[in-house]
Order: structure tokens, then C-alpha cells, then sequence
């Protein structure tokens, strides 16, 4: 009997052990109902994949783009590009802030200049909702350290010992003569100001570290309060009880053949409901784009294991260098909202067919041969001020819409003011010429439609078999 009890053991031992690692491997796929995950990233090299894109995905392996895989924040300050995003929620979830590298490979920079003489700004945007953003600003972070070249890779976490942030970054500041990156840090409240940056992460000799990211652990998982993986030759794993205390080096990912030659961007993402967590890397000397490994202690090196390529899916755009944020119910609902995969449209002019409505520096005309094609897309919203109607969102310029001032278009940001919803708000009717077209009447003056005149775009009110016409369009893909 004792045999057989202690054989039954043996069994259930191992079943529990077998079903543990299949637990680890592939984590439970999240409840319809449980709120899922949202990544910021850029995607590439160029002035349109150096801008910030959103993905969401219901169980954290599998990814869906969001906007039709299009850029859903642009920055208009300093380089006009951006890397390297991160979020940061306050802790109410009052306040949100999306930090990013200043820089803008390939469309203005190249490596060499961006590392030697680089921007020593970050790009902030702010939000309450999550969904509606402020303009950019910049955000001077290296201007102060002694010889410092660029500011990349930021990062922010909350400190409760002293009710603000600790934002950290990746700056260069040669030794002998030679590229040596070293992580900074400065306190702050508003991402507006900042304390007088100190030193953070210094690696021994000529060795360098550009990106880090911080992630803290709940209570009984592990020794430490925080966990932080770094890019600095190795995928360096490093423990500590306070964010700017000691900090034990716990060990890489050398065990499960990946070092920093290999990965870079750690960006850790803890699954809802267990204390599993993914720590996403970017297989960056292969242009592979993300993968994740996954672990139970993020402590313990010996714990991650790679993933089946079969087991994830990063969706239909590479995801480069950002940041994951487990979604409220709240939050995941206005951002699906707000970003649905609306597809890319042009509206092309019925009696000029070479010509489509497109921006030029904000100001809107018909032209044929448009470049960038971006500048003639639009994405067709549920009108900003009434059910029924469309609103036309620029494809390379998110939250700026057409809208008629003085009965002139341009091309202007969503300001959030009932004036702008109903400016940048019309009905679809059939066209005024072809009733297989489509024509565009103002939602606030009803008398009057979009229509081009010496290949502007005006707002008029349509009397003639000419302005009928011009007031014509077909949607196109």
C-alpha cells in the first residue's frame, strides 16, 4: 500500500511539474472580458517609422495594430522624429505621459551625428484620457552634463519615497576619446523640469549601456522590491530594494543564448492575474523585431525561456524599441475607440481626375502626382459633432482634421472645442454631378459643400453645373 501511495506521488509530482511548465511557457489567454495590453513603439528608420504607434492585445502575446497599422502621435519639435518611447501613468491614473528620444535616422541625421552631436532633448506628450493628446514639447535632459552628446531611450518610474519620478536616459559622454553611453538620472514632477541630472549606470571601462527599464515586483515574488534589465553587452538583470539604492547584479541572458549583440530594448509587460511576466527584447541584429521570454521571478536569470515563434505574433508592423501598459477596462475602451483600423482614403476630383484633395503645409488644394501619398490620405471618422456625418483625419498628421475657418480649408488640430467639431463635420450625399460620386455638405452651414475652386478648397454654396462638379469627389482606397 505504501508503495503504491508513494508511486501515485511520484505521478502527481510530475504532473504538477509537467503542467507548471506548460503554465510558463504559454500563459492563459486573457477573459473576453478582462482588459488587456497596450504597446507604444515606433516601427523603423524614415520620418513616417520614427513616429509613435499603438498596439493592443488581449492576451500579451498576440498583437493587433491599432489605426490601420498608421502613426497615431507625430512630433512637430525638434527632429521631428521619435524613438525609444515609454509610457508613465500616475498612480491615480489621472495623468499620462508619453516620453521618446528626440531623433530621426535617415530624414535629417545619421548615426554617427546623432551619437556624436545629437539632440540633448526628449519629446513629451501629456495626457488625461489616454486618447487625447497635447502638442510636443521638448524636454532638456543632457544640456547640463559636462560633454554630454545626445539623450536617448528615457524611461520614468514612480518613486514613493519622495511623490515624483525618477525619468532616466541613455547619454553619450566620451571617454578617451571614444563613445561611451551611461544612464542618467533626474527627478521630476511634471516632465516640464527636472533636477540637475546625475549619473545612474555606469558600466567598468569602455563598456557601454544605453537602454534600461525598471519594473517592480509584487510582494513574495523574489528578493527584490525592483528589477531592472539593461542592454550593456548582455541582457544584465539587476535587483534592488530602492529605485536609486544599491543594486545587485543578478545575472544575463547568456543561459538561453541571447546577449546584447544579439537583443536590445528590454521592455518588460507583467500578464493580468499571475505573477508571470514576458521581457520583450528586439532582435535588432537580425531586424527581427520583438520576441518575448518568459518568466516566473524575474530575479532569477535561470527562470526565462524562450518562445516558440509559433507561440506569438507582433502583429502586421515591426514593433522597435517601447513600452507596454496593462490597460484598465476604462482605458482599454476609449483607446479602441478612439484608434479602430479606419482604413487610409484619398478623395479624388471628379472633373480634374488627376488631382486629389491633399495638404501642403497645413494649407488643402487638389493636386495631381502627390509626395508623400500621405499628404492626400485621410481616414474617415464618425463626424466630431454628430452621428451620421464624417470628419477627415490626416493619415500623417493624427488629430489634425480638414476644417473651413472664413469658408477657406486647412488642415488643423482637433482643439477639443464644440467651434472645431462642428468646422470639421459633414454629411456624405451623393454627388452633386454623379450621383454614383459623393459630395460633401457642412454640418454647421447646411447651404454650403466642400468644393475646389483654382484648386483650393473652399466651403460654398453650389448654384452652377460647374460648381456641382467641383463639388464632387470620389472615396478611394
Amino acid at each position: 500500500m505504501s508503495a503504491l501511495r508513494a508511486r501515485l506521488t511520484v505521478i502527481l509530482l510530475a504532473a504538477c511539474l509537467l503542467f507548471a511548465g506548460q503554465t510558463l511557457t504559454t500563459p492563459q489567454q486573457a477573459q473576453a472580458a478582462d482588459p488587456g495590453y497596450l504597446m507604444v513603439h515606433f516601427t523603423g528608420e524614415g520620418a513616417t517609422n520614427q513616429q509613435m504607434y499603438l498596439s493592443h492585445s488581449t492576451d500579451g502575446l498576440h498583437w493587433n495594430d491599432l489605426n490601420g497599422g498608421g502613426m497615431v502621435l507625430r512630433s512637430t519639435v525638434g527632429t521631428k522624429g521619435v524613438r525609444d518611447p515609454a509610457f508613465v501613468r500616475s498612480p491615480d491614473g489621472s495623468k499620462y505621459w508619453i516620453i521618446a528620444t528626440d531623433l530621426c535616422i535617415s530624414c535629417g541625421q545619421d548615426w554617427n551625428s546623432s551619437i556624436n552631436n545629437g539632440s540633448r532633448n526628449l519629446v513629451v506628450w501629456e495626457s488625461t484620457d489616454l486618447v487625447t493628446w497635447s502638442q510636443p514639447w521638448l524636454l532638456n535632459v543632457a544640456g547640463a552634463i559636462p560633454d554630454g552628446r545626445n539623450a536617448w531611450a528615457p524611461e520614468a518610474i514612480f518613486d514613493p519615497e519622495t511623490n515624483d519620478y525618477v525619468l532616466y536616459w541613455a547619454t553619450n559622454v566620451p571617454l578617451n576619446g571614444k563613445t561611451k553611453h551611461r544612464i542618467y538620472y533626474a527627478r521630476t514632477s511634471d516632465f516640464r523640469t527636472i533636477t540637475t541630472p546625475q549619473t545612474y549606470i555606469e558600466r567598468p571601462g569602455a563598456q557601454e549601456i544605453i537602454d534600461t527599464q525598471i519594473i517592480e515586483m509584487p510582494a513574495g515574488v523574489g528578493s527584490y522590491r525592483y528589477v531592472r534589465a539593461s542592454g550593456d553587452g548582455q541582457i544584465t538583470l539587476e535587483g534592488s530594494n530602492s529605485i536609486l539604492g544599491t543594486w545587485t547584479r543578478l545575472g544575463d541572458l547568456s543561459g538561453i543564448g541571447l546577449t546584447g549583440s544579439m537583443v536590445e530594448g528590454p521592455m518588460w509587460m507583467k500578464f493580468n492575474g499571475t505573477n508571470k511576466w514576458a521581457l520583450y527584447l528586439d532582435q535588432y541584429a537580425t531586424s527581427g523585431g520583438y520576441m518575448p521570454v518568459l518568466t516566473t521571478d524575474p530575479s532569477d536569470p535561470a527562470s526565462y525561456q524562450k518562445q516558440a515563434s509559433s507561440s506569438y505574433s507582433m502583429g502586421g508592423t515591426k514593433k522597435r524599441h517601447g513600452w507596454i501598459m496593462n490597460l484598465t477596462a476604462a482605458e482599454e475602451s476609449r483607446v479602441l475607440a478612439r484608434w479602430p483600423n479606419t482604413p487610409a482614403q484619398g478623395l479624388q476630383s471628379y472633373n480634374f481626375q488627376d488631382r486629389y484633395v491633399r495638404q501642403s503645409n497645413f494649407d488643402v488644394r487638389i493636386d495631381p502626382n502627390v509626395s508623400p501619398v500621405e499628404d492626400s490620405q485621410f481616414r474617415l471618422r464618425p463626424g466630431l459633432a454628430g452621428t451620421g456625418t464624417v470628419s477627415f483625419e490626416s493619415v500623417n498628421y493624427p488629430g489634425y482634421f480638414l476644417r473651413h475657418a472664413n469658408y477657406d480649408f486647412q488642415l488643423v488640430r482637433n482643439d477639443g472645442s464644440s467651434q472645431f467639431a462642428a468646422d470639421a463635420t459633414f454629411r456624405k450625399v451623393a454627388g452633386l454631378a454623379d450621383a454614383g460620386w459623393s459630395s460633401f455638405q457642412s454640418y454647421n452651414y447646411p447651404d454650403r459643400y466642400i468644393r475646389h475652386y483654382a484648386y483650393e478648397l473652399r466651403l460654398d454654396p453650389i448654384t452652377t453645373s460647374t460648381g456641382r462638379s467641383d463639388a464632387t469627389f470620389r472615396v478611394t482606397s
